[in-house]
């Protein structure tokens, strides 16, 4: 009997073992995503709030059983913006808290180092809240994904058809951004359209990220005298430019990207010729899905505004529905099935669906909206509604 008992109890250590060192084949606790993201650095401001209202709509998801099979756990890794630790931090991320899914919220500087890992894994690569790489675009890379809603070479074609529209008289037109790569590119793609629309490039500008007096290079600027400025940066570049703009006596319009502070900042602004291009609704816009990104935001007790929050919650609708998608024993090929084949309802946070297919890792449409302050009314306003321009293999 004894002998029986021990050989029925080595049964269940052996069984027990096995499921632990093949990371339990006939169950899974939890599907892991990881997130890289400058929680900390120059650039933590824009990417902050993505990766903790991720985390809030995923955990609100969880709660109210809106998974499947098993619970997403998101695990938040700080890359500190340095490019010298990011692709040690998505190595970790996969083979230590066993990620099947990464998500990179971070400046495009780092993303060579964690396209790698993820090409080395075969985990597929998810960018939030950072430009989407132009190898997400059709015909798709088949790991990197993207839902962000600031797009290289697409936010310039839809910002200088709006100053087209918009410009009353011939536009001269001074481009300005952070001195990193993807920024300095998108100049140069803003530049050829507006060459193409007639308009006269009288400067070119870019600040090194660490920049702290942007006096210079709004001088440079004022010098030749725009009436338009174009800002595609990270928003801490945008808006100091533009203000140093203001400071130094310019009177013309200024367009930059909507980022996660651009509405908190109009309202801070109060500046009728500041405008901002975005794709993602405002929560002055009072889509009703709004309400419930405020009652998540609350819940969570996000330690910004809630405004800043609509990239990361897409964010998590996108990978909710990704794994309601996977099956309960998810492998990171099953993660990327799902995402392959991908329909996502925004409700109002964009103007239509997200929509992935084998070969578009982008979206099928991208929408645009532009505000800017209404010196008369007092408030943010809408310039343009949404407009929608077709993606189509690059």
């Amino acid at each position: 009997m004894k002998a029986k008992l021990c050989r029925s109890l080595g049964t269940a250590v052996n069984v027990l073992a096995t499921l632990l060192v093949h990371g339990g084949a006939f169950a899974q606790d939890a599907f892991v995503v990881g997130v890289i993201a400058d929680m900390s650095g120059p650039t933590a401001s824009t990417y902050v709030p993505v990766a903790q209202a991720l985390k809030s709509y995923v955990d609100y998801a969880n709660t109210r059983g809106l998974t499947t099979e098993a619970p997403i756990r998101v695990v938040i890794a700080d890359s500190q913006s340095d490019p010298t630790k990011a692709g040690s931090i998505a190595r970790k991320l996969i083979d230590e808290d066993r990620a099947i899914l990464l998500i990179n919220a971070s400046l495009s500087s780092l993303y060579a180092p964690i396209i790698e890992e993820s090409r080395k894994s075969r985990v597929p690569l998810y960018f939030a809240g950072g430009v989407c790489p132009k190898e997400t675009y059709p015909p798709a890379d088949p790991l990197q994904f993207c839902s962000t809603g600031f797009a290289a070479s697409l936010d310039s074609q839809a910002a200088m058809q709006f100053v087209r529209k918009t410009a009353q008289g011939p536009v001269r037109l001074g481009l300005a951004a952070m001195a990193i790569p993807i920024a300095r590119a998108e100049l140069d793609v803003a530049e050829k359209i507006a060459a193409g629309f007639g308009f006269s490039i009288v400067a070119k500008e870019a600040a090194a990220p660490q920049t702290v007096d942007y006096g210079p290079v709004a001088e440079t600027l004022r010098k030749v005298d725009p009436n338009w400025v174009y800002s595609w940066s990270p928003w801490s570049a945008q808006v100091r430019i533009g203000e140093a703009l203001r400071k130094q006596g310019w009177n013309g319009h200024y367009m930059a990207w909507a980022h996660s502070e651009a509405e908190d900042e109009l309202e801070r602004l109060k500046d009728d010729k500041f405008h901002v291009i975005g794709a993602n609704a405002f929560f002055r816009d009072e889509e009703p899905v709004l309400s419930e990104m405020r009652l998540i935001a609350r819940r969570a007790n996000l330690p910004f505004s809630v405004t800043r929050s609509t990239e990361g919650f897409i964010t998590g609708m996108v990978t909710v529905e990704i794994f309601r998608n996977v099956p309960a024993r998810a492998t990171p090929a099953r993660v990327l099935a799902a995402m392959n084949n991908l329909a996502v309802d925004l409700r109002g946070l964009r103007g239509g669906p997200l929509v992935w297919t084998k070969d578009n890792h982008f979206r099928t449409k991208q929408y645009y909206r532009v505000w800017r302050w209404n010196d008369v009314e007092k408030k943010i306003v809408r310039a343009q509604d949404w407009i929608s321009i077709d993606i189509r293999p690059q």
